[in-house]
């Protein structure tokens, strides 16, 4: 039995983004279908999911939908406790959970002023003062979860959904070149390196956008490798 997860353009939905690494992380049974968030179709294909407004959106294999990135978290981890989607030890879930929610309502500045764009770095973008205090959070944040990390990369050590929640925050910080210190530099670079990242980026560039949703504010330079 596979669930049904529904996504939007993969360069683009940072939301996308989230939702399938939930499941292509964890090795979770899953078919993908794509909703038309650029091609004027999204309300027509959205309408088979309501109340589900936005993407993602799952569907289990009982035929429930369920819409909103912490609910589908939520969801998977009960159904597939075994594949510790959440850190094992109790604190860091703690955290692990704190960390999701705050990305869900907080960095609006970020979200804003650097929408996900995985085609090239904005050489020339400058981040307002608002977007620098939304990266000041994040490292706290990152730094938070480090403290009680076992052996390992990633915010908790071990992959988890923290990890999920937080990749496109590493693809904005990376495709605006924004400040941040040697150590968040290096989780970006582990994220943006990871092969389902990349898996997804390429999968992604095989569409071409003309004109680019995202125009740049001038010099852009290659996505690193």
């Amino acid at each position: 039995m596979e669930y049904d997860l529904f996504i939007g353009d993969r360069t683009f939905s940072s939301w996308s983004l989230r939702g399938w690494l939930m499941l292509h992380k964890f090795n979770l049974p899953f078919r993908t279908h794509m909703i038309g968030l650029y091609g004027g179709t999204m309300a027509q294909d959205m309408a088979p999911l309501a109340p589900a407004r936005l993407v993602p959106a799952l569907r289990t294999p009982e035929g429930d939908v369920v819409g909103e990135s912490l609910a589908i978290a939520e969801t998977l981890a009960e159904r597939h406790p075994q594949s510790t989607l959440w850190p094992a030890d109790p604190a860091a879930r703690v955290r692990a959970r704190w960390l999701c929610a705050e990305m869900t309502t907080s960095f609006g500045a970020l979200r804003g002023d650097c929408p996900m764009q995985l085609a090239h770095i904005d050489a020339d973008f400058s981040p307002s003062d608002a977007v620098l205090a939304d990266l000041a959070r994040i490292e706290t944040l990152w730094a938070y979860a480090r403290e009680k990390a076992t052996e390992g990369p990633w915010l908790f050590g071990a992959y988890s959904l923290a990890d999920a929640f937080y990749a496109p925050v590493c693809a904005r910080i990376t495709g605006y070149a924004l400040p941040v210190s040697e150590t968040a530099a290096a989780y970006c670079a582990t994220t943006l390196g990871d092969p389902a990242f990349q898996q997804w980026r390429a999968e992604g560039l095989r569409t071409t956008y003309d004109p680019f949703p995202y125009p740049p504010k001038g010099r852009t330079e290659p996505w690193p490798v």
